[in-house]
């Protein structure tokens, strides 16, 4: 499967609502022919170089895909789009096409049945919904009800201050359960450090 990537400094989930601000030409054509073709990109978090200007020179090799679900031409006249994260993906093999635009051949990694909150997350879950609560967050449409272990972990994951680097573990990571493990620990870490 060929999909063309956007690189940002952020990594996106599953599920999870992201506002981007368009206007490098290959990234309005990008979207234009997504658009067209009711297709989605793919997000994969910058290791090396800048989200503007020439490709990134290196970035992580898991992703997400993001399909467009509401657009609108800001008050600055650039394109506002957002997305919602789709399925993860693995960059099998990428190159950067001569307008800059990075086209590549990823494969799609397998989802595990979603299984239902357990008491044991019970910290997490009022967790997210405290987050819901902030307007940046209210603001997604993200509400912070979730029902499913999939989608508890991808919120927190996605809305928590951690490092790129502990997001792209998490993002990895096939058992939701598994990575609401890694999460709470990471949240332990996070209020030890307050």
């Amino acid at each position: 499967m060929n999909l063309p990537l956007f690189p940002l400094n952020t990594v996106l989930f599953p599920g999870c609502m992201l506002d981007l601000q368009i206007f490098e030409a290959r990234y309005l054509d990008m979207i234009s022919r997504c658009m067209k073709q009711g297709s989605g990109f793919g997000v994969v978090c910058i290791v090396d170089g800048a989200e503007v200007g020439e490709a990134a020179s290196s970035f992580a090799a898991i992703g997400c895909e993001a399909l467009v679900r509401d657009f609108q031409q800001r008050p600055n006249g650039l394109l506002g789009i957002r997305v919602e994260g789709g399925r993860r993906f693995r960059v099998r093999e990428a190159r950067v096409l001569p307008d800059q635009l990075t086209l590549a051949e990823v494969d799609w990694l397998p989802e595990q049945e979603d299984r239902p909150l357990l008491g044991e997350h019970a910290d997490l879950a009022a967790l997210l919904a405290a987050l819901a609560e902030h307007p940046l967050v209210s603001g997604l449409g993200m509400a912070g009800v979730v029902g499913a272990q999939q989608q508890l972990a991808n919120q927190l994951a996605y809305l928590l201050p951690l490092e790129p680097t502990q997001k792209l573990q998490l993002l990895q990571q096939d058992d939701p359960a598994q990575r609401l493990e890694q999460l709470q620990v990471m949240v332990d870490q996070l209020q030890g450090d307050a």
